[in-house]
């Protein structure tokens, strides 16, 4: 199920009407957060287990999804992405060097810059994580249909500050 606006994304998706008032009474806000909080472990359990046995936790996970969506992204990068410190990133990224799962190179004009990209091993790991995740999201896809992920999409999106959207916009346009 990998229609045009599922290629695209949703930064140049029309907007639709806005939403009724009942949407926005405070029980049906509550329903949504609860689904979203309850969709998130959904998903982050299903990957527990693999990273379990590779003895590594989400603040691996998130590195390693972020990294085999922009193989040679720069630190840098990678910590306006995930929004956490320098220090905190560096430890987890210390942990998937020593583990020889991840791998940094110079950058080509600035030999300051560290270019991170996976092994072949951080990408089976990483591809693990994904595959026990991806047919849980592509059947609830074709249950709500089209029109329902578009939909779900721009209320992603539309909780995101307009950097964050700069970001996630620039995931898309990388593949």
């Amino acid at each position: 199920m990998r229609g045009r606006a599922l290629e695209e994304g949703m930064t140049n998706a029309p907007s639709g009407p806005a939403a009724s008032p009942l949407f926005l009474r405070e029980e049906e806000i509550r329903r949504g957060i609860e689904l979203l909080q309850f969709g998130h472990m959904a998903l982050t359990q299903a990957m527990d287990p693999i990273l379990e046995a590779h003895q590594l936790g989400r603040a691996h996970q998130r590195a390693l999804y972020f990294i085999a969506r922009r193989p040679n992204l720069s630190v840098s990068a990678l910590i306006t992405l995930l929004g956490v410190t320098k220090q905190s990133l560096g430890r987890v990224l210390d942990e998937l060097i020593e583990r020889d799962l991840l791998a940094v190179n110079k950058g080509d004009r600035d030999r300051r810059q560290r270019l991170l990209r996976l092994t072949p091993a951080g990408e089976a790991i990483e591809q693990a994580l994904f595959d026990a995740t991806r047919d849980r999201v592509a059947t609830a896809y074709s249950a709500a249909g089209q029109s329902s992920v578009t939909g779900f999409w721009r209320v992603l999106e539309s909780l995101l500050d307009p950097e964050t959207q700069r970001l996630v916009a620039a995931l898309q346009i990388s593949r």
